[in-house]
């Protein structure tokens, strides 16, 4: 069986997507493979006003989506950075959650400690090993740029690995 999944590491600046496609494999034989699709970034510029930002997740998210028709969405739990970045950040996961809602996909959410054991094997693993961990397991040669879609890339590997 066949499941595309769209990994989302949240941002009001940078909203980090990575693409995956898994193959199950029957009951006898290994866990299956998983094959990148593709990888990037929905950026938004900070000297912007805050609404321009929010229409611009808003119109990019639905085209990644159009784009990849994913059968599952994993994104990144909210997770409190500096306070004056927490509330930008929280209006950009809501209209990613909005976006997500009205294409009716599946969700699931992952703590960044959570990634972190499933790439790494280590709850509190640095950044450069996740990263390394998702350039091993999707078979690349090079760490994927920006940091945002790599972490974007391991949030759906770990929806991978938890199914």
């Amino acid at each position: 069986m066949q499941k595309k999944i769209l990994g989302l590491d949240p941002g009001l600046a940078i909203l980090g997507f990575g693409v995956i496609i898994c193959q199950k494999n029957q009951v006898n034989l290994p866990s299956g493979s998983v094959i990148l699709q593709d990888f990037g970034v929905i950026s938004t510029p900070a000297n912007t006003p805050l609404e321009q930002r929010l229409c611009t997740l808003y119109d990019d998210l639905h085209t990644v989506i159009e784009q990849f028709q994913p059968d599952l969405v994993a994104i990144e739990k909210f997770f409190f950075y500096r306070m004056s970045n927490t509330i930008l950040v929280a209006q950009a996961r809501g209209i990613i959650m909005l976006v997500l809602g009205q294409h009716r996909l599946p969700i699931v959410e992952f703590a960044p400690a959570q990634i972190k054991l499933a790439l790494a094997g280590y709850g509190k693993a640095e950044k450069s090993e996740v990263q390394e961990a998702v350039a091993r397991e999707l078979d690349l040669d090079y760490i994927p740029r920006p940091d945002d879609a790599a972490d974007a890339l391991a949030i759906a590997l770990t929806a991978w690995f938890q199914s």
